[in-house]
């Protein structure tokens, strides 16, 4: 029931929208908080700009610029069923940024998507065994973190990030991560 309102959904959205669907948004690269109904509006939004940053016709910077205005234009005109600037720009910047990162460094990318999936094998088994991808993407986080410091210990939600000795981590690991997990599902 849940797929067929999400589609049904979809479907209207698609038919409303002004501007034409293209690429769709990589899932690893959704904000924890999204819905697929907002992802769906970014989508039909700035499909096109996706694209264009995914062929290598042009950069981060004037792709989130172009993202921003249409999804604040959307905003303004009432053309996202509600939802805000906040929600929006995150799932189409988190989009935009994997995409040009993926565009410019595909090998290392390969390379963290192999040691990753060596480094997570156990939890992409047990995603496809039907663990809760969310508990296995907190644990995933955790060993990315564990492997370049084996003494770190995730901090409870609230800890002041002053007091928080994270590890530096190539950001590019974790949608990879999610990609790897989600894939399992």
């Amino acid at each position: 029931m849940k797929r067929l309102v999400t589609l049904m959904l979809t479907g209207v959205i698609a038919m409303t929208s002004v501007t034409a669907f293209a690429a769709e948004i990589p899932r690893e690269t959704i904000p924890l908080t999204a819905e697929e109904t907002q992802v769906v509006i970014v989508e039909n939004l700035i499909g096109d700009v996706l694209d264009q940053v995914a062929s290598g016709e042009i950069g981060y910077g004037i792709a989130s610029s172009e993202a921003d205005k249409r999804i604040r234009n959307a905003v303004f005109e009432d053309r996202t069923n509600g939802y805000g600037y906040g929600i929006l720009s995150a799932i189409a910047n988190n989009a935009l940024r994997v995409t040009r990162d993926r565009v410019l460094r595909p090998e290392l990318h390969a390379q963290y998507e192999e040691y990753l999936r060596a480094l997570l094998n156990d939890l992409i088994a047990d995603v496809a065994n039907g663990r809760d991808i969310e508990n296995a993407r907190e644990e995933a986080y955790t060993r990315i973190y564990q492997a370049v410091n084996p003494a770190y210990t995730p901090r409870e939600i609230g800890t002041d990030f002053c007091y928080m000795d994270t590890p530096a981590v190539d950001m590019a690991m974790f949608p990879i991560a999610r990609k790897l997990l989600l894939g399992a599902n």
